[in-house]
């Protein structure tokens, strides 16, 4: 049976060490490199055509969500794991919406953390959120939210599902964001559609709230 090909990506030595030793000690799984920066983990990922990478947020070297970006269009295309320090909703949204397939906290256990391997590279989404005072939001296939509405979904967006959640956010009329992109106003619609089964965005309203808490636009919160 072949092993899970992970790459670490983190910019602390001791903390990738450790986890070098946890994973290298899975008989399912293997350590094929390190990395301890944004462009190191695209090198390194280029090199080691990893199946897991598991990735650190905020690293040296460019923002999380954009390494994450670069480094599921490499192909063959590894599935990203964010191990990150950032424990809140929006940070776990950009990641998904970046196309991450897993976002996990670093207080999480050592078994959780083996488990959203597994999960990732299995193709599923594996999301824990642990936050004082509230229980853990551990799931595997679909995030833990602490905003209702809307619901969202584990699920990442294409690019061009991306492009008219912007559109929309800014307002834009269906056939006005058909225009912008050359398409036909029922690929709006189709995409649209997409973009509330995977967000649970039902209204122009959350869909702008959405797109600010994520930082794809500029405004208030």
């Amino acid at each position: 049976m072949s092993r899970i090909r992970v790459l670490i990506a983190d910019d602390h030595a001791v903390l990738r060490a450790g986890l070098k030793l946890l994973i290298g000690a899975e008989p399912d799984m293997e350590v094929v490199g390190e990395a301890a920066d944004g462009p190191e983990v695209i090198r390194r990922a280029q090199t080691t055509t990893p199946d897991v990478v598991l990735l650190d947020l905020s690293m040296p070297g460019g923002r999380g969500t954009h390494t994450i970006g670069e480094v599921v269009q490499l192909t063959p295309r590894p599935r990203v794991l964010v191990l990150t320090m950032h424990d809140d909703t929006a940070s776990m949204q950009a990641a998904l919406l970046a196309g991450a397939s897993g976002y996990i906290v670093k207080k999480a256990a050592d078994v959780e953390l083996l488990t959203a391997i597994r999960a990732v590279h299995g193709g599923r989404t594996f999301v824990d959120l642990t936050r004082p005072g509230e229980d853990v939001g551990r799931h595997e296939g679909r995030p833990a939210s602490r905003h209702s509405p809307p619901d969202v979904q584990a699920k990442p967006l294409s690019p061009r599902e991306s492009e008219v959640l912007l559109l929309l956010a800014q307002g834009h009329t269906h056939r006005a964001a058909a225009d912008q992109l050359g398409v036909s106003v029922k690929t709006i619609e189709t995409h649209r559609k997409r973009l509330s089964d995977k967000l649970g965005l039902k209204t122009r309203a959350q869909l702008f709230r959405f797109a600010v808490d994520i930082g794809l636009l500029e405004g208030d919160s």
